[in-house]
């Protein structure tokens, strides 16, 4: 018996330790949104949270690890995302449901996660941040390159590579205007988006998407 509460009683503060991290970084997350990265401060973040200075230090030395765990934790999430919202689609599948579907997914992650978008494209985010984040652009545009090759098979790779910049270049300039709007302007905006980005792929993807192809393979969604 003694035994058992000894085991649970290192569990339970564990549980604690979790709770308390998950709470300091949604307090990070909300203040890096108002103040930006650069202006943040630790006393603000614990103020956030709720909790002392002397409490925030007891599991982050300072507002760059806090970023840091914030940015990981983040990254992994949205690499989850773009993992669904990359996902294959039937060829029948209409161009104009299969960028919708995408964009949806991308838009949501982004949405419920605004600090995303503020921490990854700030003036001065830490060296890890940004290299953990060149890597997932990178990892991003190679998704992209491999779903218009199936598109565009006749294209070269200076050609795929260029049109996957551009499609991940409209995303990220139409989502900066997304997030700076709510309710039904924000939805527009997101319809604006999707809009650009079919408009933009129709004539090169042509009838290859929205066909009825019986044995054909799946393709992936932008």
């Amino acid at each position: 018996m003694a035994e058992s509460q000894e085991k649970e009683q290192p569990r339970r503060r564990q549980a604690r330790g979790e709770r308390r991290i998950a709470q300091l970084l949604e307090a990070a997350a909300s203040v890096f949104c108002t103040t930006g990265y650069t202006a943040a401060s630790t006393n603000a973040i614990a103020r956030e949270a709720g909790v002392s200075p002397g409490t925030l230090y007891q599991f982050f030395p300072n507002k760059e690890a806090i970023a840091i765990e914030l940015g990981d934790r983040l990254m992994h999430e949205m690499r989850d995302t773009f993992g669904e919202a990359l996902a294959p689609v039937d060829p029948a599948t209409p161009l104009e449901e299969a960028v919708a579907a995408a964009v949806d997914r991308f838009i949501a992650f982004n949405c419920d996660h605004p600090v995303f978008f503020a921490l990854m494209h700030g003036p001065d985010i830490p060296g890890h941040i940004a290299e953990e984040h060149d890597a997932l652009h990178a990892t991003l545009l190679a998704r992209i390159e491999g779903l218009l090759s199936s598109l565009l098979p006749d294209s070269s790779p200076a050609d795929l590579a260029r049109t996957a910049h551009m499609c991940l270049g409209l995303y990220k300039a139409g989502l900066e205007l997304v997030l700076g709007h709510e309710g039904a302007e924000r939805d527009a905006y997101v319809q604006e988006l999707k809009n650009v980005l079919i408009r933009y792929l129709e004539p090169l993807v042509g009838d290859r998407l929205g066909r009825d192809d019986s044995g054909a393979g799946a393709v992936t969604a932008l």
